[in-house]
């Protein structure tokens, strides 16, 4: 143990956060093989079980193979066993643990907690920890509840409906994307109150933790003065905006395509639920195979956002997005500043945001050139929409998962991880320990443009 630890504390905890990663995925795979996880005569490949773990690890939800047709009741426990472990966070999962043990957190645990939940300063991360654990889980059960209740209408037994309310809940919250219907919310294309209750569940998973602590103690204040952070402010706004501009998009462009000869609520609920989802719940309520290229493309780009920064989201996120356009409005006008709500952001951040999507960019352009080349019978669009979905851990699919050659699935599972871990966070995993220059050279200018 002595000789563990030393060998520790000589790598990053960047690189011990994404080694844990790694374990996590090495144990959700060896469930996945556990032979009562499969029904009967159902034999799946090695390759196709490490894809199904990093996909439940990184709560994506894409699948090579029908859910309900394969897995067992005990296989949907383990699956959601996982999908538990991927949205709280495995250095925060097994921090949880330590806590109801009653096992004192260190502080290369806390460097952990801080880095897995994007947190700037050790200064209450474990607080952080307990509040995240508690909203999620109280989230999920109140979901289950109502979801589970209302599904009685839909199922013969209440153990059924029970079964398909907490799965939906859960898969909802943790934006894991994954279902037991066979057929993701499609069942429930006219039933408003359902997908109205999945929205809401995918929202409060997808927003932030940030967010959700800083409402509860909106909601729940007992000191006066109490004011939201920058960071919730920028998050919801960038959040509401992407949603109404998605929705708008979706309605303009298949209003008389895909969803022509539908009612005026159908259209809405329709457009309303797959802008929400396509951030990263990948739940659907319609055949998104029959959308068109246009809204595709556009889908592409909102799961290529993501969601929020401390979510159980992928992607850029939607803090990157927010900085690097109002950086490309104010230096317009000539302002290299950025003021918001009374406050200016710091630079170092701007830097991030715009290293983020230059390497996600990239990422996403060797990923298609790959993908090209390992699925000649799948379309460029089709590529670039299960690369997104992969990257912003959306788990939406244009129906080509289940046929990628080997090469493909690998190339996916790599977007997958990177997206649940960041790219951040995987960018000094690969830099290493940063080491300040003890000198600095004359600056000099560089013509831009």
């Amino acid at each position: 143990m002595a000789e563990y630890q030393k060998k520790t504390r000589t790598i990053t905890p960047f690189q011990l956060l994404v080694s844990y990663y790694f374990f996590a995925i090495a144990t959700s795979f060896l469930l996945l093989r556990i032979p009562a996880v499969y029904k009967e005569g159902v034999d799946v490949s090695l390759v196709d079980t490490l894809f199904t773990a990093v996909s439940a690890v990184s709560v994506t939800g894409l699948t090579v193979f029908n859910i309900s047709e394969t897995l067992t009741s005990f296989g949907l426990i383990v699956l959601l066993v996982i999908l538990q472990l991927g949205a709280i966070g495995i250095m925060s999962l097994g921090t949880f643990l330590w806590i109801i043990l009653g096992k004192r957190i260190g502080m290369r645990e806390r460097q952990l907690i801080m880095i897995d939940h994007n947190q700037y300063n050790l200064s209450g991360v474990v607080n952080l920890l307990r509040e995240i654990v508690k909203i999620l889980f109280i989230i999920e059960a109140i979901g289950a509840f109502i979801l589970s209740f209302h599904f009685m209408r839909y199922f013969d037994t209440w153990e059924e409906a029970v079964k398909h309310g907490i799965f939906a809940s859960i898969s909802a919250t943790t934006n894991g994307g994954f279902d037991i219907t066979g057929d993701s919310l499609i069942p429930y294309h006219t039933d408003y109150f359902v997908q109205f209750v999945v929205m809401i569940l995918i929202v409060l998973g997808a927003i932030g933790f940030p967010v959700l602590i800083e409402l509860k103690r909106f909601l729940f204040r007992k000191e006066s003065g109490f004011r939201f952070s920058l960071f919730t402010k920028i998050t919801t706004v960038t959040y509401g905006l992407l949603f109404i501009v998605g929705t708008l998009v979706i309605l303009l462009i298949e209003s008389f395509h895909s969803l022509k000869g539908m009612t005026w609520h159908e259209k809405l609920f329709t457009a309303m639920f797959h802008s929400i989802s396509a951030r990263s719940g990948g739940l659907t309520t319609f055949d998104v195979t029959l959308f068109s290229e246009a809204t595709d493309i556009f889908l592409s780009f909102l799961m290529f956002i993501g969601a929020s920064p401390s979510s159980v989201g992928g992607g850029i996120r939607t803090t990157t997005f927010a900085l690097a356009i109002l950086f490309l409005y104010n230096f317009a006008n000539g302002r290299t500043e950025i003021q918001l709500y009374g406050r200016e952001i710091y630079m170092i951040d701007i830097f991030r945001s715009y290293v983020v999507i230059i390497l996600a960019f990239f990422m996403v352009m060797i990923s298609t050139m790959i993908l090209l080349i390992t699925e000649p019978a799948a379309t460029t669009t089709q590529i670039i929409f299960e690369i997104t979905s992969a990257f912003g851990t959306a788990g939406m699919s244009l129906g080509i998962t289940e046929h990628l050659s080997t090469e493909g699935k690998f190339v996916m599972m790599i977007l997958m991880f990177i997206g649940r871990v960041g790219l951040i966070s995987f960018l000094y995993t690969l830099g290493g320990k940063v080491d300040k220059p003890p000198y600095h050279y004359p600056k000099e200018r560089v013509i831009i443009g």
